[in-house]
């Protein structure tokens, strides 16, 4: 009914799926502006997932040989953002990324239910604006972590002194990462952390196009030596 479209769009369920998938959207707009277009072309698919296949996002062709590259977009944990003075694993600033299936099943965590395999996307990409927002606000808007020990980390970190300026540039700071360069026994971990300086497998998306070409390269050998022999 026309008179609660706003209450649906609203809703506290419906509210994170519109916010990923407009950034896939987000995703797609950065990667066909930023990929030279005589050398490939980007897709945005809107597939819905079969059963036991996972849904595609993005999908990136090779033009000269056809070689198609999945792409999965992936927001930021909400109010993620952390120091790493108390962390466990991370001892240093970073945040996390949220990689498992939106619908899993609690009895079975830890055994591969709700986790992706490492195959499922040849790259996997987010930025880190979601992870700076505080969870579990009263508010109906998105609201800034206010602790000031990790505002100042971040302000430092992207040299602006402005929540305005220090959203623009989370958002601008797309990363990408090969899933099997963070997988664990051969599945993509639910929430992989992020440093926030010099992470060794997520990358700036800004240098993605050689990682594409040796991803294609490795896909198109793995083909030929699927190829049966002509005798």
């Amino acid at each position: 009914p026309f008179n609660y479209l706003f209450d649906i769009l609203e809703d506290q369920k419906v509210i994170p799926m519109i916010r990923g998938k407009a950034n896939e959207y987000n995703v797609y707009l950065f990667l066909d502006d930023l990929l030279p277009k005589n050398t490939w072309s980007v897709q945005k698919l809107n597939l819905n997932p079969q059963q036991g296949s996972s849904d595609e996002d993005i999908s990136i062709t090779y033009r000269r040989t056809g070689i198609i590259l999945k792409v999965e977009s992936k927001t930021a944990v909400r109010g993620s953002f952390s120091s790493g003075k108390r962390a466990k694993k991370i001892k240093e600033p970073h945040f996390k990324v949220k990689c498992h299936r939106s619908r899993s099943n609690i009895s079975k965590l830890g055994k591969g239910n709700d986790a992706y395999p490492v195959d499922a996307f040849d790259l996997i990409i987010t930025n880190p604006l979601n992870a700076i927002y505080q969870s579990n606000t009263v508010s109906e808007n998105l609201e800034i972590i206010q602790y000031l020990e990790l505002k100042s980390i971040l302000n430092k970190y992207y040299n602006v002194g402005l929540d305005s300026l220090l959203i623009q540039r989370c958002y601008a700071d797309w990363r990408y990462v090969v899933p099997v360069d963070i997988g664990i026994d051969g599945f993509i971990p639910r929430t992989p952390y992020v440093k926030l300086r010099g992470d060794p497998n997520w990358k700036p998306l800004e240098k993605i196009e050689e990682r594409l070409l040796g991803i294609k390269e490795e896909k198109r050998r793995k083909s030929l030596t699927r190829r049966p022999s002509i005798t």
